[in-house]
């Protein structure tokens, strides 16, 4: 599925649309490169879940638990990872396990160590706005997909143009 997000309000839209489709469990992680927009999709996941608050990059944590009413959800960002076997030393296993939400940005540099995602999201500078690539990896990703296909809120941003064709 590939959608084109014109403005940032249609990427925390897409997020919250990810956010109620994913229903508070799976491993999504988002590629592209800086300034791609993968932190603001975040922010539109946790608003899905009620979180208001700031959202910010955990560059230098590698990873922000929010426990929110319905879902627990981790956000890693691995740009600064310096080698995978740091997620063990910081109790990534635990942290994926099957009842919680985790979003990974950079998820190339935990390569090796990181759990198969159930959706890949690669976003893409395209003019103001962003393209996004989203594949399903798994049976809760292509459940995902279903979900995110049927909802309204997304009419309208499908990509008809060809791969690696850049949209005006």
């Amino acid at each position: 599925m590939r959608l084109r997000l014109d403005d940032e309000a249609r990427q925390v839209t897409l997020g919250e649309c990810l956010g109620r489709a994913l229903e508070g469990r799976g491993r999504v992680y988002l590629e592209g490169e800086l300034g791609a927009g993968k932190t603001t999709l975040t922010r539109g996941v946790l608003r899905a879940y009620g979180h208001a608050g700031a959202v910010k990059s955990p560059t230098y944590t590698l990873v922000e638990p929010y426990e929110l009413e319905n879902a627990r959800i981790h956000h890693f960002d691995l740009y600064r990872l310096g080698d995978p076997e740091e997620l063990e030393f910081i109790g990534g296993r635990d942290l994926f396990d099957d009842d919680a939400l985790c979003l990974v940005e950079w998820p190339s540099r935990g390569e090796g160590w990181l759990p198969e995602p159930d959706l890949r999201i690669t976003l893409t500078l395209a003019g103001s706005g962003r393209l996004a690539r989203l594949e399903a990896v798994s049976e809760l990703g292509e459940r995902v997909m279903a979900r995110l296909a049927a909802m309204p809120a997304l009419a309208g941003c499908a990509d008809t143009s060809e791969e690696g064709e850049t949209p005006r």
